[in-house]
């Protein structure tokens, strides 16, 4: 620890003493608390390098006029302080942590009421938990009573954190009863003593917290729901999180509580208590007691008579990984009903479920309340077609049926009818929540055997809703999504008809029209992601895209997404440019010839990065030319591209949106690893793992001059350079790493034979600020003047400047080093808060202060 913290931190303790002492920031207290917590993870003793802290402690634990803030940060802190034995015993003989975490006391002068000083009361004694010693002073002062309490508490950060007490008391119990005999992790356990005594404090604190779970789980009123649905979530947490024996006790005490409420039927249970007991079930024997009464209670929720709680029970045990065939085949049979019953498709046989629950459900299915069910059976049928086909109750094509039938019916433009409760589709005729779920279990659906056969119904029913008017932006595209998917995996189009095709282009073209942005920016996003998709057999049964079958191709594309370049929305002329650089990709890594209809729209991007007033399409456009050179196996032979380079790193490295300069960076990065960092026989000067750089030969330097007066022609040094010392450090970061790797590549291998122009004043003034500082006073004169005796340069540019020199003038490590440290590390510092603290005490005591001047402080 810095000695002037340690000198500091007395003055700072006598002020947060003082009531009502001014603080910088309404966290300087936690900020302050970290540091402390920090320290002791480090194992330094908190109590030796700050014995200040103790009479800190002990006069606040008296002081009834500390703030609420000040009370819950020294009960933290205590907390922090006790965590280690000799602290522990330390504030014990000053008689402070009785008195500190005593309820009573709290209570008595008034703070208890106040949830900030029962958050502090509860998380400084969860750090204290760590210790035999500490769970002797938490029996010994009866602090599970209250502890018990504050489950349940008004404030839910009460009731949280003290839940989380609770698992680490229960949890050191465990520890203990684990090492209770071999002292193999607390000395003083070696006595037999001792370890009697912790052996019975953990026993009693184990039995009134099963006691206090056991009586606290049943629902007495409807008052209670809330400390009831607390419980719940609460013995979710315990049993997840303590291992046997103890899981099995605390399962035990509960279980007649657990049966007892499941007979109450409260709806707003069904989920905790589902919650509960497949927690209970993990992991346990098939032969224990309690996992077959858990099983008996799962069949008992799975036929409630209400729907929707049957059905959130069923859809709690799929989503568990229950090892019960039976309940789980159940499960799905009852989330599929409704599906069986709206559609009238036969997924269920007629004696597979309980003819009372169809009943109940077709009930609810006539009104407005079905949408809900619907929604719950669609939103598990991904969970369903992950069971074995032997427990489905139904081959997996007939629920791409019925779903498909579901979604005609959902569609206001369908002529389609049902055959099943015809009353239920007059709330779902145009809904768009139970379209987007149906539309999400058929991406699932999309992977099911024999989904071949209804290939042509699955298009069908996506073009419908591509056309429709009524079709929301978000249903549009989950269809969109839906047609990529079954693309996928369906490789055989050829049953694609030239009317079903014409349907297609047609919803295409009309949503690139559409009013709403969102539909625009789902189109243009489709056309790209269509072209990534494999390739597929057409009805000419020859291997092509899908884009072609489904489109014809780029002819309808890119026009397409030319036009959408103009689009008056930054989204979708972004998604645009994405979905054209998607499109181009196949034809640049063939090295077609450029089309009139490609050069026209580098020239539209171009203008985007000179223009466009919104960063996402710049951004896009550089990941254009991002993608072109990554595609292009010979970048050279590409006229266009090469001589596009240079405009486009020497705007992209000046935009004012930061992303855009790194995306810049990035393609910098690209033709620098082209020519010096591609390992290849070819490249004798390659970057290996092993080595920084290799040496090139006589013959091989002169490739390597070339190389390098290729990237400062190309503009990459140049946007190198005017990046290194931009205003956001992650462009300045990048840039000086890519920086080192040249300077690492050509500086010890080349001599002031390279020259290029200063990127703009930034670079020149750094330069100069170096030189003043005498590190290199003529670089520039000296270079020059070497340079003009060889005959390089036929006039002398004040502003050039040898690239290798520059490189080693700028000082890259220390800029790195500094680049790669936090943006707050100067002023993010113990000290520096310490400071605050001192001076916002002091400016809130001074007589003359003006009330209406604010105290800027460092920022931590």
């Amino acid at each position: 620890m810095d000695s002037q913290c340690v000198s500091i931190l007395p003055r700072v303790c006598g002020v947060l003493l003082v009531s009502g002492g001014s603080l910088p920031d309404d966290t300087s207290l936690e900020k302050l608390l970290d540091w402390f917590t920090t320290m002791a993870q480090t194992g330094a003793s908190l109590l030796e390098v700050c014995p200040c802290l103790v009479d800190f402690v002990s006069k606040v634990a008296f002081n009834y006029a500390s703030g609420s803030s000040i009370l819950s940060f020294t009960l933290k802190l205590t907390g922090l302080i006790c965590a280690s034995e000799d602290g522990f015993k330390v504030l014990k003989e000053c008689s402070v942590l009785k008195l500190v975490f005593n309820p009573h006391h709290w209570q008595e002068v008034g703070f208890w009421e106040d949830p900030c000083l029962r958050i502090g009361w509860i998380q400084g004694l969860k750090m204290i938990l760590q210790h035999s010693e500490a769970l002797s002073f938490f029996a010994q002062a009866d602090l599970i009573e209250p502890l018990l309490q504050l489950q349940t508490d008004s404030s839910l950060f009460v009731a949280s954190a003290a839940n989380q007490t609770l698992a680490q008391v229960l949890l050191l119990c465990q520890s203990l009863s684990s090492v209770g005999h071999n002292g193999s992790k607390n000395r003083d356990l070696e006595h037999n003593s001792v370890s009697l005594e912790t052996t019975q404090n953990y026993s009693g604190i184990i039995t009134k917290i099963s006691e206090y779970l056991n009586k606290s789980v049943v629902l007495k009123e409807i008052s209670q729901l809330p400390g009831s649905q607390q419980i719940l979530r609460l013995l979710v947490m315990l049993l997840g999180r303590v291992g046997p024996p103890l899981r099995d006790t605390l399962l035990l005490a509960v279980m007649n509580s657990l049966e007892e409420l499941v007979t109450t039927s409260c709806s707003q249970l069904t989920v905790p208590l589902m919650d509960v007991i497949l927690a209970a079930t993990s992991g346990l024997r098939d032969d224990f007691v309690p996992k077959q009464r858990l099983i008996r209670l799962s069949w008992v929720m799975l036929n409630m008579k209400k729907p929707a709680d049957v059905m959130q029970a069923a859809a709690a045990v799929l989503r568990s990984d229950q090892s019960d065939p039976a309940l789980s085949a159940h499960s799905a049979r009852v989330l599929l009903l409704p599906l069986d019953i709206v559609t009238g498709v036969t997924l269920l046989d007629e004696n597979s479920t309980e003819e009372e629950l169809r009943i109940l459900i077709t009930e609810q299915l006539k009104r407005k309340s079905c949408i809900s069910i619907i929604c719950v059976c669609l939103s598990n049928i991904p969970q369903i077609t992950l069971m074995a086909s032997d427990h489905l109750p139904c081959p997996q094509r007939l629920i791409v049926t019925a779903v498909l039938l579901l979604l005609r019916l959902c569609c206001v433009e369908s002529s389609s009818s049902s055959t099943g409760c015809v009353e239920v589709v007059r709330f779902i005729t145009g809904n768009s929540k139970v379209q987007k779920c149906a539309l999400e279990a058929l991406l699932v659906l999309s992977k099911s055997p024999g989904v071949k056969m209804v290939l042509v119904d699955v298009f069908k029913v996506l073009t419908e809703y591509l056309n429709s008017p009524s079709s929301d932006p978000s249903v549009l595209q989950k269809s969109y999504q839906a047609v990529i998917k079954w693309v996928g995996v369906c490789p055989d189009l050829s049953c694609i008809t030239d009317k079903l095709r014409e349907g297609f282009i047609q919803a295409v073209r009309k949503r690139a029209c559409d009013t709403r942005w969102e539909a625009r920016d789902s189109t243009v996003e489709f056309l790209g992601h269509l072209v990534g998709a494999p390739s597929c057999r057409s009805f000419t049964e020859q291997e092509t895209d899908p884009s072609d079958v489904l489109l014809g191709g780029r002819s309808f594309t890119v026009p397409l997404l030319k036009e959408a370049l103009q689009d008056p929305e930054s989204y979708v002329r972004a998604s645009s440019i994405s979905a054209l650089a998607q499109t181009l990709t196949p034809s640049w890594q063939k090295g077609t010839a450029l089309t009139q209809e490609e050069e026209d729209i580098v020239t539209r991007l171009q203008e985007v990065l000179f223009q466009d007033s919104e960063g996402f399409a710049r951004r896009a456009a550089v990941k254009y030319f991002i993608a072109w050179l990554s595609a292009c196996s010979s970048p050279s032979s590409c006229w266009l591209l090469m001589q596009s380079v240079p405009t486009v790193l020497s705007q992209g490295v000046v935009d004012l949106d930061w992303e855009v300069k790194l995306h810049t960076l990035e393609l910098a990065e690209l033709l620098l690893d082209r020519v010096f960092l591609n390992p290849s026989p070819s490249c004798p000067y390659a970057m290996t793992s092993d080595q920084a750089h290799r040496f090139p030969i006589a013959g091989q330097q002169s490739d390597l001059l070339s190389s390098l007066k290729d990237l400062v022609d190309r503009g990459v040094v140049l946007a190198l350079l005017c990046g290194v010392v931009d205003c956001d450090r992650p462009v300045a970061l990048k840039a000086c790493q890519l920086l080192l790797k040249l300077r690492d590549v050509v500086c010890p291998v080349m001599g002031n034979t390279v020259f290029c122009q200063l990127a703009g004043p930034s670079v020149m003034q750094q330069v100069r600020k170096i030189q003043a500082m005498g590190k290199d006073t003529c670089v520039v004169s000296e270079a020059y003047r070497e340079a003009d005796k060889e005959g390089i340069c036929a006039s002398v540019d004040p502003e050039c400047v040898s690239v290798c020199e520059v490189l080693k003038l700028l000082d890259l490590d220390e800029k790195l080093s500094i680049l790669t440290q936090s943006s707050d590390h100067i002023y993010n510092s113990p000290l520096s808060l310490l400071q605050d603290i001192l001076t916002a005490a002091a400016a809130s005591s001074h007589p003359g202060r003006d009330s209406r001047l604010e105290l800027v402080m460092d920022c931590y």
